[in-house]
């Protein structure tokens, strides 16, 4: 049984900064793609970014592009989200997810639906303006 937990979020002003944090305790880190969400009060789910553990593949939603950041590093089986240039519309509960497909993990993330095979609880990220 894989575990995730989220961690990073908190409260930060607009043009600010933040990394979330993914930590995986599944046997083989390598195994796993991870994928982050976020859904702000009201509105739907939006998928934000993935990533290949092993290949170090990664894909962005249009919106983060150039301001999101993720990654992953093996020895801590733990994937990042580094967020710059937060706007007041980044506000939002941060999931990360798990699956061992990555095809359907970009086809997931980019659908925004909930079809991985593991889930976070969330990270609340508030942007202030």
């Amino acid at each position: 049984q894989v575990q995730l937990v989220e961690s990073g979020g908190g409260l930060v002003q607009t043009g600010g900064s933040l990394r979330l944090s993914c930590a995986n305790s599944g046997r083989t880190f390598t195994n796993y793609n991870t994928g982050w969400f976020r859904q702000a009060p009201g509105k739907k789910r939006e998928g934000v970014s993935c990533i290949d553990n092993s290949e170090g593949t990664t894909w962005y939603a249009d919106s983060v592009k150039g301001r999101f950041t993720i990654s992953s590093d093996k020895a801590k089986s733990t994937s990042y989200l580094r967020m710059n240039s937060l706007k007041p519309e980044d506000t939002a509960v941060y999931y990360c997810a798990a699956d061992n497909s990555w095809i359907h993990t970009i086809v997931v993330v980019a659908a925004a639906t909930d079809d991985l095979d593991y889930w976070g609880k969330g990270t609340l990220v508030t942007v202030s303006s």
